[in-house]
């Protein structure tokens, strides 16, 4: 194992001339047919429809299944791909957002001197660097500090952190480092200060995973792939093959999930590639095959920005339970997580209380007392499944494979299982060798090393300001836009409408704190979104980042749509409510906020804060002055008035409704007090009827009128 670190050295730096060169090579062969337009899903479909038969069918539409089809294509082969949902809907938008080779990985490999575990390390670092240099506008390396409080592990730690850097060669993104405390304490003053000795800093790369994916499915249909997203495989199709008599899958039978529409897909190879479902088109093949998936659950939660550095993660290496805890800044939000708990396989995995209540409980424990982490702070949490998989041609069917498989079926399905975010490149290069060989289907080597993905061919660290000097766009927005589009954000920025203001010129917000505008809306659709979810999960990230703003976002979001779509009033409703209930209400999180309230019917304040109750109560008569027993818009905007406040009536329905538990158009005593009891626990911040209620009766009281701030809105 030792022995090899010398030649690995030499080996990067080799590996980094032949991704240079394998860019120019690639950039000179390749031709784009859809280079500036992309097609229509509808014409997508009618390209499925129409084709006589394809060299290559790719089923699943994450990073996985993305990367497939582009390795495909890119080698000349005529590449179709279906998702039966969006592109990156199921787990590769719900990763820790790192692109990383796993230090753990790389300490477990020499702990017990395994070399596969070591390789595994070796290619997910050379995959980082290239996922670096082919997506600069939405990658971008991220320092991690290990804080440290033990002395003994103040070399234990550093020698592990050099070694990844080592076994990294040429492609370190920077040398890793060490920090006294005070140093520590300086970039990171959320950290405790008890007996902390040190830390040490390492460098990892950080991207937007779904934006990531989806650039990698948009690159693919540039280059000619035909892809379609909501097509669902309803059973494969198989033919009788004329030498051996046995039957070989031919293809698929495929739907329409918005439509109904349904037709045959015919292809020479078809390539399962789709994650935790691995299982269920592997049984439509031979419904004799046993599970080789075991699923795994990862949770995730957001909390506000102001909990870490704007550039410094955190790595907890070692948590009460053993697992390794990262803590993340990502989108000017901080996220937390993640878990490892068995789960079912479902294409709507829920977080678990308990899985928040543990990530908040490891962030307290590596965080200053001064910080008090709140229940109510998670503006988002959400449960991604990760496809651990056993080795089908393995004797030992119960052992998990530490990487991915590729496995090759008797009729001749091509199944891609396992691995990780930041190897789907390699991955998808050996699916394809194997698909090739089995198929003989020609084409030639792998294309996709140094391949610059879509956005990332005009990109430059300086776009944004050109985005503000043509345009007149904020400078918060024109980074935003430059950051997730990279040279695709003039598109973007050309479909802003005026904003009527002297400044900005152009570019209407979605909602005031987040950076997303409206023509992204209109760019979505161009990127083959069909739902209002797509847009607030996967061409923006405003769903994972606070569930609260991406419902206050809906409406306009619809609106823009169904105009664009031309929509039938039924279906606005269904963008409306019944999705966006199931995905912010359940897989996002939003469902948290009513249980902190609604965990129990009686006010749990302690003793000594009984007398708080009073408070409390009287506050709520100064807005009931009718003694109802409860207060609704109409009463809160006549106390408003009285101290020349103005709210939007839209605006302070939504206010009412967050605490609102049983819908009936008015906020009850007992409703108000529970949520005083949960806030004063932390179980709920920032509460706006909270906030709004306390200020109105400090100005009643002759305080004068204070301006109520916006609240961030936990769940």
């Amino acid at each position: 194992l030792f022995l090899s670190f010398k030649t690995d050295v030499t080996m990067s730096v080799l590996h980094v001339v032949q991704a240079r060169l394998a860019y120019v090579a690639a950039e000179g062969e390749l031709k784009q047919p859809f280079k500036d337009e992309l097609p229509t899903r509808q014409a997508q479909l009618s390209t499925l429809q129409d084709t006589e038969e394809f060299d290559v069918l790719v089923v699943g539409g994450g990073a996985t299944g993305s990367g497939c089809a582009l390795d495909a294509v890119t080698r000349n082969l005529k590449t179709a791909l279906v998702e039966r949902n969006d592109f990156s809907s199921g787990t590769s938008s719900r990763s820790t957002k790192l692109i990383h080779g796993g230090v753990r990985y790389l300490q477990k490999a020499i702990m017990k001197l395994d070399y596969e575990q070591y390789m595994m390390v070796k290619e997910a670092l050379h995959e980082r660097s290239n996922l670096l240099d082919i997506a600069p506008h939405l990658s971008a390396p991220l320092p991690i500090m290990l804080p440290v409080y033990k002395w003994w592990q103040l070399p234990y730690y550093w020698a592990g952190i050099k070694m990844y850097d080592l076994v990294a060669g040429g492609q370190c993104l920077k040398s890793s480092y060490v920090l006294s405390k005070n140093k520590a304490l300086e970039l990171f003053p959320m950290l405790k200060k008890d007996k902390l000795v040190g830390a040490i800093v390492y460098y990892d790369g950080q991207h937007n995973d779904a934006r990531m994916n989806l650039a990698i499915a948009l690159t693919a249909a540039r280059h000619g792939a035909a892809i379609a997203n909501y097509t669902e495989v309803v059973h494969l199709l198989k033919k009788t093959d004329a030498g051996t008599g046995k039957e070989k899958v031919c293809g698929a039978r495929c739907r329409d999930v918005i439509t109904g529409n349904e037709f045959d897909v015919r292809a020479k190879c078809v390539i399962n590639a789709t994650g935790p479902f691995t299982d269920s088109l592997r049984k439509m093949d031979d419904g004799k095959n046993t599970n080789i998936c075991q699923p795994s659950a990862g949770v995730h939660i957001v909390i506000p920005g102001y909990y870490s550095p704007d550039n410094m993660g955190l790595l907890d290496p070692a948590t009460s339970d053993g697992r390794v805890i990262f803590f993340l800044p990502w989108e000017k939000m901080t996220i937390a997580g993640t878990t490892d708990t068995p789960t079912d396989i479902t294409a709507h995995p829920i977080p678990r209380e308990e899985d928040i209540n543990f990530i908040l409980n490891e962030v307290r424990n590596y965080l200053s007392p001064d910080v008090e982490v709140r229940r109510g702070d998670v503006l988002a949490a959400w449960s991604g499944i990760r496809p651990l998989v056993t080795d089908p041609n393995s004797k030992d069917t119960q052992s998990i494979c530490r990487n991915h498989i590729v496995n090759v079926s008797d009729s001749g399905l091509v199944t891609i299982a396992g691995g990780k975010w930041t190897t789907y490149r390699s991955m998808a290069e050996e699916t394809l060798d194997a698909a090739v060989a089995a198929h003989r289907l020609g084409g030639g080597p792998s294309k996709t090393v140094g391949l610059v993905l879509e956005g990332g061919q005009d990109w430059s660290p300086t776009l944004y300001i050109r985005l503000v000097q043509d345009y007149g766009l904020e400078n918060e927005v024109a980074q935003h836009l430059a950051a997730t589009y990279g040279g695709k954000a003039f598109d973007v920025a050309k479909m802003a409408r005026v904003t009527g203001k002297r400044w900005p010129i152009v570019g209407n917000r979605l909602v005031s704190e987040f950076p997303y505008i409206e023509s992204e809306v209109r760019y979505a659709v161009k990127e083959y979104a069909c739902t209002a979810i797509d847009v607030i999960a996967r061409r923006t990230r405003l769903g994972f980042l606070n569930v609260q703003a991406a419902d206050e976002a809906l409406p306009r979001i619809v609106d823009i749509m169904g105009k664009m779509l031309d929509w039938s009033d039924k279906k606005r409703t269904c963008n409306l409510s019944s999705l966006p209930w199931f995905f912010l209400y359940l897989e996002m999180g939003y469902r948290s906020r009513s249980e902190q309230l609604t965990g129990t019917t009686e006010i749990t304040l302690d003793t000594q804060e009984l007398c708080l109750i009073d408070r409390y109560t009287n506050r709520f008569h100064k807005f009931d002055k009718d003694s109802k027993g409860f207060i609704t818009t109409v009463d809160v905007q006549r106390v408003l008035q009285n101290i020349s406040v103005q709210i939007d009536e839209n605006a302070l329905h939504e206010i009412l409704n967050e605490v609102d538990l049983n819908k009936n158009g008015q906020v009850e005593l007992n409703e108000f007090l529970q949520l005083m009891s949960a806030v004063k626990k932390g179980q709920v911040s920032d509460s706006r009827l909270a906030i709004l209620m306390k200020t109105a009766e400090e100005s009643l009281d002759l305080r004068g009128p204070v301006t109520v701030d916006r609240s961030g809105g936990g769940v």
